[in-house]
C-alpha cells in the first residue's frame, strides 16, 4: 500500500479548492477587524491603567511614586487583562480558522468512511496505548483527533503532547502523531519498539518495571538506537527479528530525522511519528492560504501516515491474510 493510495480524487481537491477561496474573502475580512481590535483593545487598556497608576501616585509617597504596592498590583493586573484582551480581540480570527479546519480536514479524509473529527478532544484510544512507548508522564493535551475506517483499515489518528512535571518545571517525553489501528491478527502480550532509554532511566525501569523483556532485533543500526520489549518473548521474537524489524528499517530510511515508535497490544496497534510542529497546521490570518504551500503537503503527510500504519499493521499477520 502506498501513500499515493490515499490521495483524494480530483473532484475532492477542487472542492478543497473552492473552500480556499470562500475561506480567503472570510479571511480578509476577518483580519482587517483583528488590524483595529488589537490595538482598539490594548490601547485602551493601556490608557485605563496610565490613568489609575496616575491617581496612584497623586496619593502615594513621593519615594513611592509609581512604584508602591498599589502600582504593583495593578501592573500586574493590567498584564493579565493585557493577554485576556488580546485572545478577545483575535476571536475572529482563531473562529474562523478553526471553522476552516472542520470544513478541510473532512474534505481531506474524504477517502475514508464513517470519518469523525475532533479537537482538544481525549482520543478514545490513547488509554489502551502501552506508556512504556512514551515512559512516564503526568499531564497530557491533544490537538486535532480524526478517525474512521479504510477498506478494512480503522483508525484514530490524533496529535498528542506528554509531559512530565509540576509547576513550571516540564519535561515533554512526546510530542506528535499518534495513529491507532486494529491489528490483522492480534498480538498475544504486549511488545514495545521505542528509542532506548539513557543508562540512569534504563536501570529504575528494570527495577520498577520487571514485567517486560527486552530482545534485539539482530539489526545492528535498529538495535543501536531501538530497544524492544515485550511480555510474550516467545511470540515476540520472530516479529522482532522479521517484519518488525523490516518496517523499522523502511522507516529511518524514510523519515531519518524522525525516530517513529510502534506498540502492539492484543488486537490494538500504535504508531507514534514525533513532530515539532502541528500536523495539521495552517498558516496565520494574516497569510493567504495556498493550496500547493499549505494543504498539498499536509495531505501527502497524512497519506504516508496511514499508508506506514497500514504497513505496521500486518506485522503479526500470516502470509494468506496479507494476500
Amino acid at each position: 500500500m502506498e501513500a499515493a493510495d490515499f490521495m483524494p480524487s480530483e473532484a475532492v481537491i477542487a472542492g478543497i479548492r473552492r473552500d480556499i477561496e470562500a475561506y480567503e474573502a472570510k479571511r480578509a475580512t476577518a483580519y482587517r477587524q483583528v488590524r483595529w481590535r488589537v490595538p482598539l483593545f490594548l490601547g485602551l487598556l493601556v490608557l485605563f491603567i496610565g490613568v489609575v497608576a496616575w491617581l496612584f501616585s497623586k496619593l502615594a509617597d513621593p519615594n513611592e511614586r509609581w512604584f508602591s504596592t498599589p502600582h504593583v498590583f495593578l501592573y500586574f493586573g493590567g498584564f493579565v487583562a493585557a493577554m485576556l484582551l488580546y485572545f478577545q480581540a483575535m476571536k475572529p480570527a482563531t473562529r474562523l480558522q478553526q471553522s476552516f479546519r472542520d470544513t478541510l480536514l473532512p474534505m481531506i479524509f474524504g477517502f475514508v468512511r464513517e470519518v469523525r473529527y475532533q479537537h482538544g478532544a481525549r482520543p478514545n484510544s490513547f488509554d489502551r496505548l502501552p506508556r512504556e512507548t512514551v515512559g512516564a508522564f503526568n499531564r497530557q493535551s491533544f490537538d486535532d483527533t480524526i478517525s474512521g475506517r479504510y477498506e478494512n483499515f480503522p483508525f484514530e489518528l490524533f496529535e498528542a503532547r506528554l509531559s512530565e512535571g509540576s509547576g513550571k518545571s516540564e519535561r515533554t517525553v512526546f510530542k506528535g502523531v499518534v495513529v491507532a489501528f486494529e491489528t490483522i491478527e492480534p498480538f498475544p502480550g504486549m511488545l514495545v519498539a521505542a528509542r532506548k532509554a539513557n543508562r540512569v532511566v534504563g536501570f529504575f525501569r528494570g527495577i520498577f518495571s520487571n514485567r517486560l523483556q527486552e530482545l534485539t532485533c539482530g539489526v545492528p543500526e535498529l538495535d543501536d538506537v531501538y530497544e524492544f520489549r515485550t511480555d510474550n518473548v516467545e511470540a515476540a521474537r520472530p516479529l522482532v527479528t522479521g517484519r518488525l524489524a523490516q518496517a523499522l528499517t523502511w522507516l529511518v530510511e524514510t523519515s531519518p530525522q524522525d525516530q517513529a515508535r510502534v506498540a502492539l497490544n492484543g488486537s490494538d496497534g500504535f504508531l507514534l511519528m514525533p513532530r515539532a510542529k502541528n500536523f495539521f497546521e495552517l498558516p496565520d490570518i494574516s497569510m493567504r492560504i495556498d493550496y500547493n504551500t499549505h494543504v498539498a503537503p499536509m495531505i501527502a503527510d497524512l497519506g504516508t501516515m496511514l499508508a506506514t500504519a497500514a504497513l505496521v499493521r500486518k506485522i503479526g499477520a500470516r502470509d494468506e491474510q496479507i494476500g
